[in-house]
């Protein structure tokens, strides 16, 4: 092939590009699969969603007291957070 290019280049360059053929060869057979396979996945994604249970709605909000101290405290994590600003 080329003379200034050693022997272990070339056979890199080789594996390389037979690499790349055959990623791109097995890429594309899994996209044509899987588009394909679309109709069987819908069935199976309904399937699943009858199977879980039936949502309630959002859980319920959760408050905690704080004291004065804590207040204060957490004013001053605020402000300090926000550069400053009230």
């Amino acid at each position: 092939m080329f003379q200034d290019v050693s022997i272990v280049q070339q056979i890199g360059v080789a594996a390389l590009a037979v690499a790349t053929a055959v990623w791109a060869v097995g890429l594309v057979r899994v996209m044509r699969r899987d588009r394909f396979d679309t109709e069987g996945l819908h069935q199976a994604q309904a399937q699943t969603l009858r199977a879980l249970p039936a949502q309630q709605g959002p859980p319920r909000a959760e408050t905690v007291e704080l004291t004065a101290d804590e207040r204060d405290a957490f004013a001053g994590l605020v402000r300090q957070f926000g550069d400053g600003r009230p």
